[in-house]
């Protein structure tokens, strides 16, 4: 049994990210692809198949941690192996049944013996099953963005929404090959991207980035298991009459000099309709006033304020009397009357 080298077959260094390992493998399986080089296709299918080993390894986090782990010690490793599997053997007891989708070479995977002594003969895109019964695992949580206007947040409630999800290849179960090819239906990836249509609930009051999670709707699952969770990251949009800050809303409020000078009642706009507010005669221009209870839903199910900004609104187009009442207002301020 020789020893593989996978990060030197997917060209690779050992602290490789997962998306480098398998951009890495994506790269490498259509350049050696029997089918694409119908000229040395002994050579091609030898690669190919050297390649998908290395990743159906690198690919997996558990497989890629007790590969690392195995180092120099592998050959000790091997022999333990080896030496249960005599036992095991001799014993007369059949512990470990796989079930395999094809392949041909190697083991009865299709992968060398290196790979089936230390992770099972699973390149085929098998389950593993022991003493005759199934495991059941669950399948691969999603991720996906979901759009709210600030006002389907503040009312929260059911929406209808269908989103593009990337999901595991149904054709392949997420290997990207399929009896040592490559999976027509996703071309190696092992994910598809699909539009599902979604009935969600959305809390009241929820935040820009927040997840909403959406049991059972995520990757399917193999050997019987339940089903992934789909998780939907909330983006919201600009309100063009309302600045959220935590769960508090800002808003400015245009009102008219006179308002500010003398005082009196103004409508604000508020999520939930407009209401009446009371300016105090003399209010500055700029001035905030507070609204309780008029923000943004909270979790505990209170509310936060509005905050009101007013700014004053000078008068345009005067006639020529007010001009002449301006000057006498302006003449009794600086005590010239």
């Amino acid at each position: 049994m020789n020893y593989k080298d996978y990060y030197k077959i997917l060209g690779v260094p050992k602290d490789a990210p997962e998306k480098d390992i398998k951009s890495a493998y994506r790269r490498l399986a259509r350049k050696w692809h029997p089918d694409v080089n119908p000229d040395k296709k002994v050579e091609a299918e030898e690669k190919f198949k050297e390649i998908q080993e290395a990743y159906e390894v690198l690919g997996d986090a558990e497989k890629r941690r007790k590969y690392d782990a195995l180092g120099s010690d592998w050959q000790q490793a091997a022999a333990q192996a080896e030496a249960q599997r005599r036992y095991r053997q001799q014993a007369g007891g059949n512990f470990e049944q796989f079930d395999f989708g094809g392949g041909s070479g190697g083991g009865a995977s299709g992968f060398s013996d290196f790979f089936e002594e230390f992770f099972g003969r699973m390149g085929g895109g098998g389950r593993r099953r022991t003493g005759g019964f199934t495991f059941a695992q669950k399948g691969q949580d999603l991720e996906t963005s979901v759009e709210l206007t600030l006002k389907e947040a503040y009312d929260g409630g059911k929406k209808h929404v269908s989103l593009q999800v990337e999901d595991v290849c149904a054709k392949c179960g997420g290997a990207g090959t399929e009896r040592g090819r490559l999976c027509p239906n996703c071309h190696g990836t092992g994910r598809i991207i699909s539009v599902r249509k979604f009935e969600i609930t959305i809390p009241r009051g929820v935040k820009d980035g927040q997840r909403i999670r959406l049991a059972g709707q995520g990757g399917a699952g193999t050997g019987g298991g339940a089903s992934g969770d789909l998780y939907l990251v909330v983006h919201l949009h600009g309100d063009p009459g309302f600045e959220r800050k935590g769960d508090d809303l800002l808003v400015e409020l245009p009102v008219s000099i006179y308002d500010l000078v003398l005082g009196g009642e103004v409508r604000v706009p508020t999520m939930s309709g407009e209401v009446t507010m009371t300016l105090p005669a003399g209010t500055q221009n700029g001035a905030r006033m507070r609204l309780h209870g008029k923000g943004m839903p909270t979790r505990d199910g209170k509310f936060g304020d509005e905050l009101v900004r007013v700014v004053g609104k000078l008068p345009t187009n005067l006639s020529q009397p007010e001009i002449e009442l301006f000057k006498e207002l302006a003449a009794l301020r600086n005590g010239k009357h």
